[in-house]
């Protein structure tokens, strides 16, 4: 039976077909992104504020790496965590990493690759920058007066006493200055123990106390000073205090 009139198909609503048409293609996702500064604006004019997010957008996102720590001597996941700035702290961090570390969170192994999160890249770069500006490296002249100054903060670190010039004047009594100086002709050197050294000290003395961080090399400016010092302060009180032969 021939129809009177065409029927009319209904009209889509403008909003669903946008959506529907978007499905389709496959590049982008179809849910709107809303962030906390325009939540409120749900329900006026929401197809104009919808963000379309590609897939290259994802891969961007994704590609940057996390950022990450290799295990040192003497670390704990505590340090760590606080040095890098590490959200949640040391049990955030073992959590992240329990499959590398192992079911002992006090017992990291150096080498051990930690994956610290690239979220804490940021703050561990400032930290790091502030920790630079805050001590700046120290340098010293390679003559007398760079190698007692240097000692003598080595000797600060270590509780050593001693004064510039109370080292200065038992330096030059014993060699001049000359850090290569040695004694070949006292009862030491008889012995085949001779005195060595800015200040003259026999090996035997500078192996008992030697001060850690210096070299262990008895000529060594530095090593000789703070040795000769540290035997000085346990047997005298002082360098301060030798005023000959000690």
């Amino acid at each position: 039976m021939p129809a009177k009139g065409k029927h009319r198909r209904p009209k889509q609503n403008p909003i669903t077909r946008k959506l529907a048409l978007a499905g389709t293609g496959g590049a982008a996702l179809t849910l709107p992104l809303i962030s906390a500064t325009t939540a409120g604006a749900v329900g006026t004019s929401a197809p104009a504020a919808v963000t379309t997010v590609t897939a290259a957008t994802v891969v961007n996102v994704a590609a940057a790496p996390p950022t990450t720590y290799s295990v040192v001597v003497g670390d704990t996941l505590s340090e760590i965590a606080a040095d890098h700035s590490v959200s949640g702290g040391w049990k955030q961090l073992y959590e992240a990493n329990r499959a590398v570390v192992g079911d002992n969170p006090s017992v990291i192994r150096p080498g051990t690759k930690l994956t610290l999160g690239a979220q804490e890249k940021a703050a561990t770069a400032a930290k790091s920058a502030a920790k630079t500006a805050a001590k700046p490296a120290s340098s010293y002249a390679n003559n007398l007066d760079g190698w007692i100054r240097e000692s003598l903060d080595v000797m600060a670190k270590h509780g050593i006493p001693g004064s510039y010039n109370g080292i200065h004047r038992n330096v030059m009594r014993e060699s001049s200055g000359n850090p290569k100086a040695i004694n070949l002709w006292d009862i030491n050197a008889r012995n085949g123990i001779p005195s060595k050294g800015l200040l003259q000290v026999i090996d035997p003395t500078f192996k008992a106390y030697h001060v850690p961080g210096t070299s262990l090399d008895s000529y060594d400016p530095v090593a000789n000073i703070t040795a000769a010092c540290n035997y000085a302060a346990a047997r005298y009180g002082s360098i301060d205090n030798v005023n000959g032969a000690y």
